[in-house]
């Protein structure tokens, strides 16, 4: 492995164990499956960018307050 694949794979690790990464990928995975809840309701694939939109607006206040009430206790 060359240094700079392991300079790389080191970042990589790094981002990867940081509590921002970790929040990014759980609001994510909410999005997602968001958007699978209503495309079912709507019949057909509403879209990501659509998902998301719809998910900050009615959705990302209450998530991000139990999240962070979770992680108090």
């Amino acid at each position: 492995m060359s240094n700079a694949a392991k300079v790389a794979s080191i970042a990589s690790d790094l981002l990867k164990n940081s509590s921002l990464y970790r929040e990014f990928q759980a609001e994510r995975e909410e999005i997602l499956r968001h958007k699978w809840i209503e495309s079912e309701k709507a019949g057909h694939d509403i879209g990501f960018e659509r998902a998301l939109t719809d998910w900050i607006i009615r959705h990302r206040g209450a998530w991000r307050k139990a999240r962070q009430a979770a992680s108090n206790n």
